[in-house]
């Protein structure tokens, strides 16, 4: 029995794609265990880019299960779509499991997202506006629609009902919005139901049974340790739990399972949104860092924020997930810089801190700490075997993982499947 959990250790876009890609080469299944399609991974396969949204990165090999949890919120719409862009591009997508306990993304999520975050002014959070956060709280208050709901016509339409009538009037009395039609939203979601059906079991049950007879399971989540609802840069955070605590709850499995996380690094820090970011270069290198790294969102398209990599946020990371091994990405994006600076801790007050701290208020009056390293010259994409990278880019990252206090076990030189270095198997 294998169950491997790859987590984000920053602000989420780490590359956890790539790597989940990588891992998943050797894994049977394939789990989503939360987020919605908020998140999105990109994976480029023989040149050919993929974009996911709710679909497990495992989706991109024939022969594995890959199985959407209950932890995931699904818009039934954008999961049919991208089913079906998936088949358009020769994916096969007939062993897609998904969760009868997973919650519903419904058009007013999606409204009431946006105009809870205009009515936010200067306070937003930066949401995508994709409906992910009001239905996560209408899960938290137990009002909320799930797909096993959504299998039963008589009870989606009870329920649908009776939440049209409470948010119906809260957008109309509180926001002037205008709310929606029962008949439309049933038919409509009715439709979706007859696409859906063949894909929806008891996932957990399924997951559990695959690691009883032996199989190697692959968890990922979205976002990232920074954006997790308790233990994240609250309240510019996601609704859910993308840390390795996260999988368990959202596929439905006990702790004693997992063997190994993996926490992806990128090899600066980047965030998107609002909140503050410590380690952040409004410079010309900071640029110069998002265009070379086309640090724009997978979902959204926004212009990421990009800074140097920040060693305390992901030693925070590896303390609440209990990280094994650290995947390194976008290595390569750092070439030809001639100068390199790891923040190492931070100051506050002239004092040094040794926690991550949970107050706001310190995190954007903190001093970060640098260590400065030489760069490299020549480009790294070439390289096949650790130790023919340069030698300032071992140092590089063999000073992250001494900081952090884990060890490496991938190191990525680019986007393709092979240029990936793997320095430890976990399956």
């Amino acid at each position: 029995m294998s169950a491997v959990i790859v987590i984000g250790t920053q602000w989420g876009d780490e590359g956890k794609g790539k790597i989940v890609d990588n891992l998943a080469e050797k894994a049977d299944v394939v789990v989503r265990y939360q987020g919605g399609n908020n998140a999105g991974h990109t994976v480029v396969v023989d040149g050919k880019e993929f974009k996911l949204q709710l679909l497990p990165s495992g989706i991109l090999y024939k022969d594995k299960t890959c199985v959407v949890g209950n932890g995931v919120v699904i818009d039934p719409a954008v999961m049919i779509k991208e089913l079906r862009t998936m088949q358009s591009q020769g994916v096969e997508t007939s062993d897609l499991k998904v969760s009868n306990r997973a919650h519903l993304i419904m058009p007013y999520h999606r409204l009431l997202d946006e105009v809870e975050e205009d009515y936010r002014g200067e306070h937003k959070i930066g949401t995508t506006k994709r409906g992910i956060g009001p239905c996560y709280m209408d899960k938290n208050a137990r009002s909320g629609i799930r797909m096993v709901d959504l299998m039963d016509e008589e009870e989606f339409a009870a329920k649908l009902e009776r939440n049209l009538e409470a948010k119906n009037h809260l957008l109309q009395a509180v926001y002037g919005a205008e709310g929606f039609d029962f008949e439309q939203l049933r038919a409509e979601y009715l439709g979706y139901a007859q696409v859906l059906r063949p894909f929806v079991a008891d996932t957990s049950v399924y997951i559990n049974e695959a690691l009883k007879g032996g199989k190697k399971v692959l968890f990922e989540g979205a976002q990232a340790t920074l954006l997790d609802l308790d233990h994240g840069t609250y309240p510019y955070v996601t609704s859910s739990h993308p840390i390795a605590g996260g999988a368990c709850i959202g596929a439905g499995i006990g702790p004693t399972k997992i063997s190994k996380v993996i926490g992806v690094v990128k090899a600066y820090t980047t965030r998107v949104g609002e909140g503050p970011f410590p380690t952040e270069l409004n410079d010309a290198t900071g640029d110069l860092i998002r265009n070379r790294g086309r640090e724009f969102g997978t979902v959204t398209g926004r212009p990421r924020r990009c800074g140097w990599l920040d060693a305390a946020v992901v030693r925070y990371a590896a303390q609440v997930s209990g990280l094994d091994y650290l995947a390194v990405t976008r290595l390569d994006i750092l070439d030809g810089l001639e100068t390199l600076k790891i923040c190492s801790g931070y100051k506050y007050k002239g004092q040094l801190i040794g926690e991550f701290p949970a107050s706001l208020k310190v995190l954007s009056e903190v001093e970060p700490v640098y260590e400065e390293l030489p760069g490299w010259t020549e480009s790294i994409t070439g390289v096949r075997a650790y130790a023919d990278l340069p030698a300032n880019a071992r140092r590089y990252i063999e000073r992250l993982s001494e900081i952090v206090g884990v060890p490496l076990g991938i190191v990525s030189v680019g986007p393709a499947r092979d240029q990936t270095i793997v320095l430890h198997e976990v399956f």
